[in-house]
């Protein structure tokens, strides 16, 4: 299914959504300025908190220290959008994601992303997902 974009918010949550599928962390920076936070809206799980700024990259994202991009093969996982839909500032995405994992188990997940968008940038992101897949998956 390909999702169109019907304004330039939806355009850049779409775009950072491909930015994020390429496995290139660093083609994420022009999305975000110092005051961007992106919380997962999940508890106890690798990746739970709140990451502000350059540390959504360098900390949450980070192939080395991060605890998210760490468990998965290189360029893992891909984002697939599903359904979009916005109102002023405020974009809403259904998607899924799949990947292979560093043991080589696949990964497929289901997610629910609320953008808030600031002036071409990402504001917040609020991401949701199917936390008990995540935590039986990993043993958790």
């Amino acid at each position: 299914m390909t999702v169109t974009a019907k304004n330039a918010n939806e355009q850049l949550a779409l775009d950072f959504f491909a930015a994020l599928s390429t496995g290139d962390l660093e083609k994420l920076r022009p999305f975000l300025d110092e005051n961007s936070v992106w919380e997962p809206m999940v508890k106890d799980i690798p990746g739970a908190g709140s990451y502000k700024g350059n540390a959504i990259i360098d900390e949450f994202l980070g192939p080395c220290l991060g605890p998210v991009r760490g468990m998965f093969a290189p360029g893992d996982p891909k984002v697939h959008p599903q359904n979009i839909f916005s109102d002023g500032d405020f974009v809403a995405v259904e998607s899924y994601s799949d990947g292979k994992l560093q043991d080589g188990r696949t990964y497929h997940n289901r997610y629910s992303w609320v953008f808030r968008m600031n002036n071409g940038k990402i504001g917040y992101l609020h991401e949701y997902m199917d936390s008990h897949y995540v935590a039986t998956l990993f043993g958790l």
